[in-house]
């Protein structure tokens, strides 16, 4: 568990401050070490790739290191260390930047998580304490961590994107930002309002730990007796499927309910076995197909019913991640 960091008032603070721009690497990891988890969920927002957050992360704490000696104190840590962190993301973004897909056509717009390939889950595991949250954060960690916010927010070109998140989620002024980004407060003002119309609507109220305890419980066994029509019972009407990389979703529980007879486990769902888990903060079901590590299913419950599956195949090359097995006969 994470330690919250002195104030920078406090000597203690001071002490390792001063023994780490000695090149006492030790006291580097003790002063930056309680942000590591957070700045990595920063970092996974910006880019929506866990594995991609935790090198620049690496990246972050790399020019930290080698810039140490130009921090003054003027910020608070977490300040100075989210600024190198947005930067990584945006030079990242810039190097390399990515393009959302796009309908190939016919009548039904898809949804922004089937057009983000490069998605991934976020295990709860990872996830930074709570209790050390930012104080000045506007949204809380939960709904920033709903996979439909996130693919909306990759839709964002990147220094709108950083705007919205420093802005509606870390609770920066307009005008911190603008000096992070070297541009003016009306810029800053009006692209969190192009920011705000891109992506719309935020998530619903969240659903109790029980209601998605039984909801999950009742998905289970409902899938263990190959109950398609239990399984569309639990679903909204209107409830989507989505499954990155690949850019395909269905629409609607009866869609959703026709892939789930088809498709998992080639049409087989005997032979696919669902352990629970959790990622983005949500429900969520890993995936064994014949005993091996398969995919995990993320859920966005709403209304007392399913709202949305996102399923991850790639996922299955680090169960690790979710502290589960490769083979579901090595779960302890």
């Amino acid at each position: 568990m994470s330690v919250p960091l002195p104030s920078r008032a406090d000597p203690g603070e001071a002490t390792l401050l001063a023994a780490a721009r000695a090149g006492d690497e030790r006291a580097f990891a003790q002063l930056t070490g309680p942000y590591r988890r957070e700045l990595q969920v920063h970092c996974y927002r910006m880019v929506g790739s866990l594995h991609d957050a935790e090198d620049l992360v690496q990246e972050t704490m790399l020019r930290a290191w080698r810039r140490l000696g130009a921090f003054e104190g003027r910020s608070s840590l977490r300040r100075w260390l989210y600024r190198i962190a947005t930067n990584a993301c945006l030079n990242a973004l810039e190097r390399e930047p990515r393009v959302v897909l796009f309908p190939t056509g016919g009548e039904a717009e898809p949804p922004a998580i089937a057009r983000v390939d490069w998605l991934e889950p976020y295990p709860d595991s990872l996830l930074p304490d709570p209790a050390h949250a930012d104080p000045q954060a506007r949204l809380d960690l939960r709904e920033s961590l709903a996979l439909a916010l996130l693919a909306a927010i990759q839709h964002l070109p990147p220094r709108q994107r950083a705007m919205f998140l420093l802005f509606e989620v870390l609770g920066w002024s307009a005008s911190e930002i603008a000096e992070l980004l070297e541009t003016s407060d009306a810029s800053v003002n009006s692209g969190l309002q192009r920011a705000r119309a891109t992506l719309g609507s935020r998530p619903a109220p969240r659903p109790t730990e029980e209601e998605e305890r039984v909801l999950l419980e009742r998905f289970i066994e409902a899938w263990d007796r190959v109950d398609i029509d239990g399984l569309v019972e639990l679903l909204r009407e209107d409830a989507v499927l989505a499954m990155p990389p690949e850019p395909v979703w269905f629409s609607g529980a009866r869609a959703v309910g026709e892939f789930f007879a088809t498709v998992p486990g080639d049409g087989d769902l005997t032979r696919v076995k669902l352990v629970p888990t959790r990622a983005n903060l949500r429900p969520a079901l890993a995936a064994y197909f014949d005993a091996q590590a398969y995919g995990i299913m993320v859920f966005e419950l709403r209304d007392g019913r399913i709202a949305e599956i996102v399923g991850f195949a790639e996922v299955a090359k680090s169960f690790d991640r979710f502290g589960l097995p490769e083979r579901l006969e090595n779960l302890g």
